[in-house]
């Protein structure tokens, strides 16, 4: 019966470190430089989500900015997130104001690259504007390496392999 109970035992252990193992090969780090426009005001708040093939959220990659009373203006994430709510590991500091710029790191996962996914970039200023596809792009091996354009609060992106 000891036996037994110390197979069953390394089992659930192996199991479990292969799960461990698994769920830490399924992303990839990114550095993402952020470089803002030169506008005057408050810092802008950002959020950056992973998109399905059908252009609905399905992930919260990353948010510029710690003061959750000012999510609710950034419209269309609100509606995904504030619905749920659920903990966000990707949260940084103070939001970023016009002209600076900011690094994060952006775990995106694997198998969802070259697949029909999305990045969007949104931002929102208080008293200016909200800009939903800041920037959007498909998630593909070839656009993680190339340098994308704003149209709103952001001026560009570059993301770098970790």
């Amino acid at each position: 019966m000891k036996t037994v109970i110390k197979k069953i035992t390394a089992f659930a252990f192996l199991a479990l470190v292969l799960v461990s193992f698994k769920r830490y090969e399924e992303t990839a780090s990114y550095k993402c430089l952020i470089q803002m426009i030169n506008y005057k005001g408050e810092g802008a708040y950002l959020v950056v989500s992973l998109m399905n093939a059908e252009r609905d959220y399905e992930e919260t990659l990353y948010v510029q900015g710690k003061d959750k009373e000012w999510y609710s203006e950034i419209t269309e994430w609100w509606k995904f997130y504030g619905k749920r709510r659920p903990d966000i590991d990707a949260i940084s500091g103070a939001t970023i104001s016009g002209g600076e710029r900011t690094i994060s790191v952006l775990k995106i996962p694997v198998d969802k690259i070259d697949k029909g996914y999305s990045i969007r970039f949104e931002t929102a200023v208080e008293d200016q504007e909200y800009y939903t596809n800041d920037i959007q792009f498909e998630l593909t091996t070839e656009n993680l390496k190339k340098k994308m354009e704003g149209k709103g609060f952001i001026r560009y992106i570059r993301m770098l392999p970790q």
